[in-house]
């Protein structure tokens, strides 16, 4: 595998990311098929489909048992093949897969398809012979697809896999899968009776070598790959698979992802309260949207948005016209929009004139937004299409017609939509509800003519979902533009990080954890550290009454729990009180020596509570999250992920995704506070959790929001070991 270029000292670099070359699986000359037999499902159907669906390059059957197979010589070996193949296709029992795999890497094949199971997914001998088959890749220099792999198909290349019931058609869409099986017999099938077609299908198999990161890197670059679609069961290497997605996004090239094991991984033990306010799932939705991948919940959603990017350029904006026949279906529509923020403006001036001027419509009145054309709209389409497409107003068309798709009417209503796309400077998307079954199933009814040329949705969902994933597509990508990439972020997290040194394996001390904070411009409250009583009277006569005192000991992280904590001492009596309670509270929960003494700061009030943190993850390594803090963090049970890095953008999307913006600026009491003081905020605590490794925990709860700023009045911090 490929991994990122890295400067000199092993940080990743600002560049672009690597792409393997991978033209010699999807487009070889040449290819040898070992094991290659008529009697094996899977090598003899990849050799009948490679030689049925149009490759014109040279095969060589490797197989010692035979002399002859499809009227070509059979090799021994593929070490006797009589040139280097630009693919070796592995079919062989799994015990012989290493064997071959270094013969061809040492011959200098560049690609080696193993299409053997057996391995890490099967049994402890398996997972052997995998760590020794990625021992081979890397010694050899091989690229190694699998194993346990289902095969790849390119539309304008190769087709190599057993399981492809029909000729690939050329398409745009590129698609990596984790799955092999529902990469060809349900994404394939299913998009090719919609007359929607792929570029490329790869299935992943193990991936012992290349990985899906790496195919997307490729398909991102290839000129005939309008959108990249992927079905992602686990990533071993999140983060070079996010920095490839973004990269490939930030360049033009959407990815839409259906990500699958919600509840995949173990929850992590966690001492902090921000622990437990974030989700696997959630991890994935935050990374995925930081990066501009779009988060796709099916197979069938994933192919009509795939065909919305295929088939249209990309919107000027989110302003939709619909124009229906159904005056029920408008009205849906018009909620559907609304759900997806896609804008619906007025139809009026000359546009709503030109509508009302068409007499079949037999309107009184004027038009909304969505338009009811009723039925007799159907008649007139290019005379709607006139009105309607010329007005600089809207982005984006949708004519959704409630009417059958197969009888004599509908051979006009499709040749007049074909046109109006055709003709159309912006995207016209075809909504058609009606019926859709023949009475002679023999014919090829007018909606599936017309799904020849452009997309045709038959759900009212799907067809939004489609338009609306093409204008978030460009909203993501002018966002990624405007900032930072992931690498350059950890880069600068990374250059802080350098004078910054934090004991390992144990949860930090108040004046530990104030350097670590301090080192990323975290403010934190003013606070003494008192170890008598005369201590923290001084202490509290200095910071001013009233006053907070709490016991520091990292042998007791949750003071408050133990009765540690006195909150609101407003006389130097009071505090000699206070101070001998929490003394006492905490003697009887820990030992002297784990105490280092009594922290007094002042009472910060007349404010907004918030809670920032880092959690562990298992996945991504650390997560970070915001929220409405104090008592609000279990009353309303809200917050946000991120996983760092992170940028600004993204800290205020967080921010703006929960009730914490709006108690900012809709304050019962007193005037608004800044929304933007929080987001820097939780951008340092982004880059502490991308430039510091040891940090495994950090709760900052509450931080109280003033209108001097975001101060944290108390903090845990918990080291890796």
């Amino acid at each position: 595998m490929l991994s990122d270029e890295t400067d000199d000292a092993g940080s990743p670099s600002t560049g672009s990311v690597s792409v393997p070359e991978l033209d010699p699986l999807f487009d070889p000359e040449s290819v040898a098929v070992v094991g290659a037999s008529p009697d094996s499902f899977y090598s003899g159907n990849l050799v009948e489909n490679l030689l049925e669906y149009g490759f014109n390059g040279t095969l060589y059957p490797v197989n010692p048992g035979r002399d002859e197979v499809w009227d070509r010589q059979c090799y021994d070996h593929i070490s006797g093949v009589p040139e280097t193949v630009d693919l070796a296709v592995v079919s062989v029992p799994r015990e012989h897969v290493v064997d071959v795999v270094e013969s061809a890497g040492e011959r200098g094949v560049p690609v080696a398809l193993v299409l053997t199971a057996g391995f890490a997914e099967a049994d402890d001998t398996g997972a052997d012979l995998e760590a020794e088959l990625a021992a081979t890749a890397t010694e050899t220099g091989i690229q190694v697809v699998g194993p346990n792999c289902i095969g790849v198909m390119a539309s304008e290349g190769a087709t190599l896999t057993s399981t492809c019931s029909r000729e690939p058609q050329p398409g745009g869409i590129g698609l990596v899968s984790q799955s092999g099986a529902l990469a060809f017999t349900t994404f394939f099938e299913r998009a090719a009776d919609n007359d929607v077609h792929f570029s490329h299908i790869v299935s992943t198999g193990n991936e012992v070598d290349l990985t899906a990161a790496d195919y997307v890197a490729y398909l991102a670059e290839q000129d005939d790959v309008d959108v990249v679609c992927t079905y992602i069961e686990g990533i071993e290497d999140p983060e070079r698979f996010l920095r490839v997605a973004e990269h490939a996004v930030r360049n033009g090239t959407p990815v839409l992802t259906v990500k699958i094991g919600a509840s995949e991984l173990a929850e992590a033990a966690t001492l902090s309260h921000t622990g437990s306010l974030t989700g696997d799932d959630d991890a994935w939705t935050a990374a995925l949207n930081q990066t501009g991948v779009e988060r796709v919940p099916d197979i069938p959603d994933l192919l009509a948005r795939a065909s919305a990017h295929t088939a249209y350029d990309d919107p000027d904006g989110d302003r939709v016209c619909i124009a229906s026949t159904s005056g029920g279906l408008a009205s849906l529509l018009a909620d559907m929009a609304a759900e997806r923020d896609l804008a619906l403006p007025d139809i009026d001036g000359e546009t709503e004139q030109q509508l009302l001027n068409i007499e079949e419509l037999l309107t009184y009145g004027g038009f909304n937004n969505p338009a009811d054309i009723r039925g007799y709209g159907a008649h007139v389409l290019p005379e709607i299409a006139d009105a309607v497409l010329d007005d600089d107003a809207f982005d984006a068309y949708v004519f959704a017609i409630g009417l059958p798709g197969v009888d004599e009417r509908a051979e006009t209503i499709a040749e007049d939509l074909a046109t109006i796309a055709s003709e159309a400077d912006d995207p016209v998307y075809v909504l058609w509800t009606g019926r859709k079954e023949p009475d002679k199933p023999t014919e090829t009814p007018p909606y599936a003519r017309l799904r020849e040329s452009i997309p045709v949705y038959e759900d009212p969902s799907r067809c939004l979902d489609a338009l609306a994933s093409t204008a978030d597509f460009v909203t993501a990508r002018t966002h990624l533009t405007d900032q930072p990439s992931r690498t350059e972020l950890v880069v600068d997290a990374r250059e802080t990080a350098a004078s910054v040194d934090v004991p390992r394996g144990r949860v930090l001390t108040w004046q530990e954890s104030k350097r670590l904070l301090d080192a990323y411009d975290i403010p934190v409250v003013e606070t003494h550290l008192a170890t008598d009583v005369d201590e923290a009277v001084a202490a509290a006569e200095d910071v001013g009454f009233p006053v907070v005192l709490k016991i520091d000991s990292p042998a007791l992280p949750h003071r408050t729990d133990a009765g540690a904590v006195r909150l609101d001492v407003d006389s130097a009596e009071a505090v000699r009180a206070a101070y001998e309670d929490v003394m006492d509270a905490a003697l009887a929960a820990v030992d002297e020596d784990d105490i280092e003494g009594v922290l007094v700061q002042p009472m910060v009030e007349d404010g907004v509570e918030a809670i920032a943190g880092i959690a562990p993850d298992e996945v991504f390594g650390s997560l970070v999250s915001v929220g409405p803090g104090g008592v609000l963090v279990e009353a309303l049970d809200e917050s946000a992920t991120l996983v760092p890095p992170f940028s600004r953008a993204a800290a205020r999307a967080a921010v703006e995704e929960t009730a914490l913006a709006s108690l900012l600026r809709d304050r019962r009491e007193g005037d608004a506070l800044s929304v933007d003081a929080i987001v820097d905020f939780l951008t340092q605590v982004g880059e502490l959790a991308a430039g510091v490794d040891a940090v495994a925990e950090l709760d900052l709860n509450p931080v109280v929001v003033t209108e001097h700023g975001p101060v944290a009045v108390d903090a845990l911090v918990r080291t890796r070991e």
